[in-house]
């Protein structure tokens, strides 16, 4: 892997993998600055590839297939990411699109896209499962950013003019840090000639302050469609990068992302019969991260699996893991790194997403030595730590 800087001072990094007939690039641009409305970011991500002054929507939809490149853009919270994946023999090609598509998009559609992007989201709020997520994500950033969730998108994006769009689209544009991965096969050194135009990477300093400390919450929605009770239990914990991540990361693939093999999915669904689907999950941004437990029960089976969460919480807080247990859950978790970095795609989207965090572009190298040297204590002492009284508990269910 060769890291270099463009002329527009854009960091980036080249990892030639040889006889691969694809190649894949990632750029990342910093979020700074939160949204005027919730929803507007969504919605300019959406209308970036709706035109630019050089194709129509048609047009571009039409080139980009006829040439089998394959070009997207994606909001997230603490960056917007444009990326492709083409044939080596159509590089340039896609580099100039994409080029056009940052300097250019003419933000077509705009009622268009806020009506179907609307509709969209009420049709994923019919999901119990979607519904709880939403009151959960709202209720632990509450007042913050991170908690733009769907139901608060749909009651600020009537909002949202075109204007606002296009500010927004501006000001990330010429006011962001910059982070560029390349994957493949090819010669790299035509990226100055259609990166290295668009506005310069700029260090920022960021108007997306750390959430404020979370007090224990209890948050409920009631669905009378409903034929589950659907339970998130979640705690704020560091974010990537931190000393404690890695041990969070196991934490998460002995507690309940490890599918069959994990704590809650033995205890509450093979022991218990409580759920089909129990899971914990290890969500993180630039400024924070959540640890949650997630289960789908019969109503009447609300408390006891509130207790379950609780009586396995209490078991790794006092217990230590046993060496088999903490071996296996590093081998797991190590597949799994692995796993994601296969194609040059996922290795481009990786190398870059590391770097808008503020972290090496080869990062997933000292993480997995980082994760190797995890010890029993220290999984214990985390789980003390963080797993405290200070939680959020969401809670949907029908009717009753």
């Amino acid at each position: 892997m060769r890291e270099f800087v463009l002329k527009n001072n854009i960091k980036a990094c080249f990892k030639r993998n040889e006889n691969t007939p694809r190649v894949a690039l990632t750029l990342n641009m910093s979020i700074t600055k939160p949204e005027k409305y919730a929803g507007e970011y969504s919605l300019m991500n959406r209308l970036l590839l709706k035109g630019t002054d050089k194709y129509s929507s048609e047009e571009l939809a039409n080139i980009l297939d006829e040439n089998a490149i394959e070009l997207y853009t994606e909001m997230k919270s603490d960056y917007l990411r444009f990326r492709f994946v083409c044939l080596n023999e159509d590089f340039e090609k896609a580099l100039s699109i994409l080029s056009n598509i940052i300097l250019n998009s003419t933000f077509e559609e705009f009622e268009k896209e806020k009506i179907k992007l609307k509709g969209e989201l009420l049709a994923e709020l019919d999901s119990a499962r979607v519904k709880v997520s939403d009151l959960f994500t709202k209720t632990v950033y509450k007042k913050h950013f991170y908690g733009n969730s769907y139901t608060r998108v749909l009651e600020e994006i009537d909002n949202v003019t075109k204007e606002d769009v296009i500010n927004a689209y501006k000001t990330i544009l010429e006011n962001s840090a910059k982070t560029l991965a390349l994957v493949g096969d090819i010669d790299e050194k035509i990226l100055d000639e259609f990166i290295g135009i668009i506005p310069a990477s700029v260090e920022t300093e960021s108007e997306i302050l750390k959430p404020e400390v979370l007090n224990k919450e209890y948050a409920e929605v009631i669905k009378e469609d409903a034929n589950q009770a659907q339970i998130l239990q979640g705690w704020l914990v560091p974010q990537i990068g931190c000393d404690d991540y890695p041990v969070l990361m196991l934490l998460n693939i002995i507690l309940g992302a490890s599918g069959l093999s994990s704590r809650l999915f033995l205890e509450l669904r093979e022991k218990k019969g409580l759920a089909y689907t129990v899971r914990t999950a290890y969500e993180t941004h630039k400024q924070s991260a959540v640890f949650s437990i997630y289960i789908g029960t019969e109503p009447s089976n609300i408390q006891t699996s509130i207790n379950g969460f609780k009586e396995e919480i209490e078991k790794i807080k006092t217990i230590p893991v046993t060496d088999e247990e903490l071996h296996n859950a590093k081998n797991n978790l190590i597949g799994k790194q692995q796993f994601i970095a296969e194609t040059n795609t996922q290795q481009a989207n990786m190398m870059a997403y590391y770097s808008i965090m503020g972290l090496p572009f080869d990062y997933q190298k000292e993480l997995i030595k980082k994760i190797t040297e995890v010890t029993p204590e220290q999984i214990q002492q985390c789980a003390n730590k963080y797993f405290t009284e200070d939680f959020v508990l969401a809670v949907l269910k029908p009717e009753i």
